[in-house]
């Protein structure tokens, strides 16, 4: 998540301080996103040093007012009308896992995937109790929230489905012919040729 856009996009609609653009942003949100004073500042320092914000008004309590430059501006434009980019490969930490205990001698991989679809599951009952719980649906705080547990809640129905798929595939292979040992070979510097090809593949596959 772009924090540095995200307060960008916020200031392009006026100056605000620090703690007025974190409550801003959680407003926005539904607090979904928590972010701290601290790195608020650190990214609007560093806006500045881009030439993205400057410092404006101090108040009489001493709040210093950020403001957005036409270059600040620029790049919330190109933010917005430009598409997130999602990560080649996956640093998801429960894909890693599993794939590492369906190889892992001596690991109960099904109770591993038990375990999580039993979290996963209570996990999608306490987002759908939240959605369901807001008490003004039409209002735009509120329909900035429902948007992003909607996306949370569809996150976690992607994931239950995978387990279950998951547990189907592996289901068909017995542990034994899956586990593997270390590998005697000595690995050369670089990145696994497998690796490259897949990487290769996904860019041809995309241009």
């Amino acid at each position: 998540m772009s924090v540095r856009q995200s307060l960008l996009a916020i200031l392009d609609q006026g100056p605000c301080y620090g703690y007025q653009l974190r409550a801003e942003f959680d407003r926005r949100t539904g607090s979904t996103w928590p972010l701290n004073v601290g790195q608020i500042y650190n990214t609007l320092d560093r806006l500045e040093r881009d030439g993205l914000v400057e410092k404006g008004e101090v108040d009489e309590q001493g709040h210093v007012y950020w403001q957005i430059t036409d270059a600040g501006r620029t790049e919330v434009r190109t933010w917005l009308a430009s598409p997130v980019e999602r990560a080649q490969g996956t640093r998801d930490e429960l894909a890693i896992k599993l794939a590492l205990a369906a190889t892992l001698p001596g690991v109960d991989v099904a109770q591993v995937i038990h375990t999580q679809r039993i979290s996963s599951l209570r996990q999608l009952q306490e987002l759908n109790r939240a959605k369901y719980a807001g008490s003004n649906p039409d209002g735009a705080e509120e329909l900035a929230w429902s948007l992003v547990v909607d996306s949370m809640i569809f996150q976690a129905e992607a994931e239950i489905r995978w387990l279950d798929h998951t547990e189907a595939r592996l289901a068909q292979h017995p542990q034994h012919t899956l586990a593997l040992e270390l590998s005697t070979d000595r690995p050369k510097r670089g990145r696994p040729a497998k690796a490259d090809a897949a990487v290769g593949g996904d860019v041809q596959a995309g241009a």
